[in-house]
């Protein structure tokens, strides 16, 4: 095995590992929510957890890696991904179970900092096809974690959360040794204020905004918050000192896509989280099987698909025929009912759909801004990451618990008035007067409900879940408006090309 081939199999196994701790946190969620009496969007705040500090960390991580070298950020996050084991493992309460995610993502995040311009790098001239089959280890850790996590059965959650340290260790000892690449960006001579001219004061703006939502989020969990006031602040100060240094917008089509990772992220990840707590009413313990069988589409399109799809339809095409197979992949799970056949349907549309989202959109990134170097790339897959951490995990958990207040109140409404929590409203953006509004079940009282009066809700809530589905579409839709427009501008250019770097520097 020459040295490219041990590093990016090392790097493949480190994706793998940030997968087992995806699973294997989306399978326990109703456990936990039922063992620790949590709300759905309590449950979508620990999601978040998950995602959004993943975001932190690559993105600063990417701003200081090429000086900090590949292989020092990688011991940092096999430290945080052992401790987050211990942690979680250990662990009694919310704020435990939110600490232990919180660590985990951070280490996700310097895995992807590192791994994503090291793979870009070492195949630059096929950054697509590689960056696919480098993230097909993220599908392919699920199929195997998922299988894992079903074969232990009635083992403890906190034994099964352990199954993560397996991957860990193995891709700590791999990358022992290992020589990393030199960025290209580096190696054509591209400056250091040259690449954060290709992000911009625009993206300091998204990126300031989600971290201070993120700062506030960790607080929340502890009882505190920030105000609208301060939020703004930690967005505004850091972008004008961002405009006034480095004097550039962003690239805007760059800009575009950030806000278009938005909505992938929150498709792929954010339904990802909430799919099989959604199913499980309707397939039981089969609804994780859903999971698991669309993760394994991924890995068989990536490792086998991206190649082909790419040449045949260019990297927007693919990304936008995707949106629209996965929008339509929700609206057939949501309306599939308990038929088996039109679940397996949905699913295969929905998993067809997403296989290509996240690599293609990283390689697309990496291919039209090679200056901007490991931040563009890392800043793109820390902004999907922050957005759905933040917003789109929690804002699907708020759409849950409006769904299931509704559909109580419409079957018992003398029920509703003693098994739901206060009010609570979710921001949709913070200082503007709008969200989504709901009262939570009550776990705890909901269980005290005799079983002949919880019979028609159970089987009401059962139905709504996965009409939720249909809203969740919606996200996939302006996608592919975003990805179509893209397309139609780089015909009217002449058509797509990837920006040759070392060509360039020449």
């Amino acid at each position: 095995m020459d040295k490219n081939t041990r590093l990016f199999a090392a790097s493949v196994i480190a994706i793998i590992t940030t997968a087992f701790g995806f699973i294997v946190r989306a399978f326990l969620l109703d456990t936990w929510g039922k063992e620790m009496n949590l709300s759905a969007t309590q449950l979508g705040v620990l999601n978040g957890a998950g995602l959004f500090p993943f975001a932190l960390s690559i993105i600063f991580v990417a701003l200081f890696v090429d000086k900090i070298g590949y292989g020092r950020a990688m011991v940092l996050a096999w430290v945080g991904h052992v401790s987050s084991a211990i942690i979680t493992m250990t662990a009694h309460s919310y704020a435990q179970l939110y600490i232990g995610t919180f660590i985990f993502a951070l280490a996700n995040g310097v895995v992807e900092a590192v791994t994503n311009p090291v793979v870009a790098t070492m195949y630059a001239k096929d950054k697509i096809k590689h960056l696919n089959i480098l993230h097909s280890g993220w599908a392919g850790g699920q199929v195997i974690a998922g299988l894992l996590f079903i074969a232990l059965g009635s083992v403890a959650w906190q034994m099964k959360i352990g199954l993560f340290l397996v991957p860990a260790i193995v891709y700590g000892v791999m990358m022992l040794g290992c020589k990393f690449p030199v960025n290209e960006r580096v190696a054509a001579g591209v400056s250091y204020t040259d690449m954060l001219k290709e992000f911009g004061w625009a993206g300091c703006l998204l990126i300031s905004y989600f971290t201070a939502l993120a700062i506030d989020s960790v607080l929340g969990v502890f009882g505190q918050s920030l105000s609208t006031a301060i939020i703004w602040t930690i967005t505004l100060i850091p972008t004008a000192i961002f405009a006034v240094k480095i004097k550039s917008f962003g690239r805007p089509m760059f800009v575009f896509l950030l806000v278009i990772m938005m909505l992938l992220a929150t498709t792929e990840l954010g339904t990802d989280s909430w799919v099989t707590a959604l199913l499980t009413p309707i397939l039981g313990s089969n609804g994780a099987y859903v999971l698991i069988y669309t993760s394994l589409l991924m890995v068989i399109l990536r490792v086998f698909g991206a190649g082909p799809f790419v040449r045949a339809l260019g990297p927007l095409g693919l990304l936008c025929a995707c949106s629209l197979i996965a929008a339509l992949g929700l609206v057939v799970l949501a309306n599939a009912g308990t038929g088996a056949a039109m679940i397996f349907v949905g699913a295969t549309l929905y998993g067809m759909g997403k296989s290509f989202f996240w690599p293609t959109m990283l390689g697309t990134v990496s291919e039209q801004f090679p200056k901007g170097g490991a931040l563009t790339l890392n800043a793109m897959g820390g902004m999907g990451m922050i957005a759905v951490g933040i917003l789109g995990g929690p804002f699907l958990g708020a759409l849950q618990d409006k769904k299931v207040d509704e559909t109580v109140m419409a079957t018992n409404a003398a029920i509703h008035k003693t098994v739901m929590k206060p009010e609570t409203t979710f921001p949709i953006i913070r200082g503007l007067n709008f969200g989504v509004t709901s009262q939570a079940l009550d776990e705890v009282a909901y269980a005290k409900v005799p079983e002949a009066t919880k019979k028609p809700i159970d089987d009401a809530l059962a139905t709504a879940k996965q009409h939720l589905l249909v809203q969740f579409a919606v996200l996939p839709l302006l996608m592919a408006i975003g990805f179509g427009i893209l397309a139609f501008y780089f015909k009217s250019k002449g058509g797509y090309k990837a920006v040759d770097l070392s060509a360039s520097s020449h």
